[in-house]
């Protein structure tokens, strides 16, 4: 038996209004229409079903018990489909319960707590899940749709015609020393003076890593790298130990505040890192995102305004 395409969930959902509410008036109060589309509504579905559902006394309709059987299946029929678009969203990545987030380590200081605490006033329910690695193995995360969003540092990795790319913040890059260093004191350094001096980088990949590798070019020296590490919080400690200089973002200043100093660089080795969301432009209207868009966007006005 074929369905008659008179037959439609939205002629359903006004049914099942009016079976709840007993009235026409009600029904087009509730429904947002007007009496007269109600009844049409109601017409056009007995119709469809080829039979009668309800029996006219005066003005008012009255529910035959063929009515209230379609009724007892319609609910189910309605909640199926709801169940089904929530289901295949969710399948999709849209409106999932669980947010997959992604983030640089040196964001945890700052930027990461305050962006999800302020996105759990927002969507107290959502389960936010983050993960903590490099700037590239983020981006292809992102792209192979096992992330949801990126906070990350924006440079040619984040150059995509699938993403669409909310900027956040500039942050500075600086030489940290340690506290006892010779270096300590100075008000801004000339990197090329350094080129003897023994250096900290994180493993290819992070941004930080290819920041350095510029600004190094620019010094016209390649430095002596005494060590690689894969997070930034285990450089910030080689450096307060004293094993060697890096060049680090400034938003990592409160992290070993008593014993390693941010000393800037002269203005030819200038460089900053830009900060922003990435998410994939075909999610765009994902109610998860919308609210981290939005939570990202306070976050990034009182920034602006802190740093005025």
């Amino acid at each position: 038996m074929e369905i008659d395409e008179e037959l439609t969930l939205k002629k359903i959902q006004i049914f099942l209004a009016f079976m709840r509410c007993g009235n026409l008036s009600k029904t087009a109060t509730e429904m947002e229409l007007s009496n007269v589309s109600v009844h049409k509504a109601l017409h056009s579905l007995e119709s469809a079903l080829r039979c009668p559902l309800f029996k006219n006394e005066g003005r008012n309709l009255i529910p035959l018990k063929s009515a209230y059987v379609f009724e007892e299946r319609a609910q189910k029929i309605i909640q199926d489909i709801f169940i089904t678009v929530n289901k295949t969203r969710e399948a999709a990545g849209f409106a999932a319960k669980v947010l997959h987030l992604g983030s640089l380590y040196s964001l945890t200081v700052n930027t990461i707590p305050n962006v999800i605490s302020g996105l759990k006033l927002r969507r107290s329910e959502l389960d936010i899940q983050l993960l903590l690695s490099s700037n590239q193995d983020l981006v292809k995360k992102l792209k192979a749709t096992e992330l949801d969003a990126i906070i990350v540092a924006l440079n040619e990795t984040t150059q995509d015609d699938d993403f669409e790319i909310l900027p956040m913040f500039s942050d500075d890059i600086f030489l940290a020393v340690n506290k006892d260093s010779k270096y300590a004191e100075f008000k801004e350094i000339d990197l090329s003076l350094l080129k003897e001096e023994t250096f900290l980088t994180l493993t290819k990949g992070f941004a930080t890593h290819n920041d350095s590798d510029i600004i190094f070019k620019k010094a016209g020296f390649s430095p002596k790298v005494a060590l690689q590490v894969n997070d930034i919080f285990t450089l910030i400690s080689m450096v307060s130990s004293g094993v060697g200089f890096a060049l680090l973002p400034g938003r990592i200043s409160a992290v070993y505040e008593s014993s390693v100093k941010l000393i800037p660089l002269k203005q030819q080795y200038h460089m900053q890192q830009e900060i922003g969301l990435v998410f994939l432009k075909s999610k765009e209207r994902d109610p998860n995102l919308l609210a981290l868009i939005a939570e990202c966007r306070m976050f990034a006005s009182n920034f602006h305004k802190m740093n005025k």
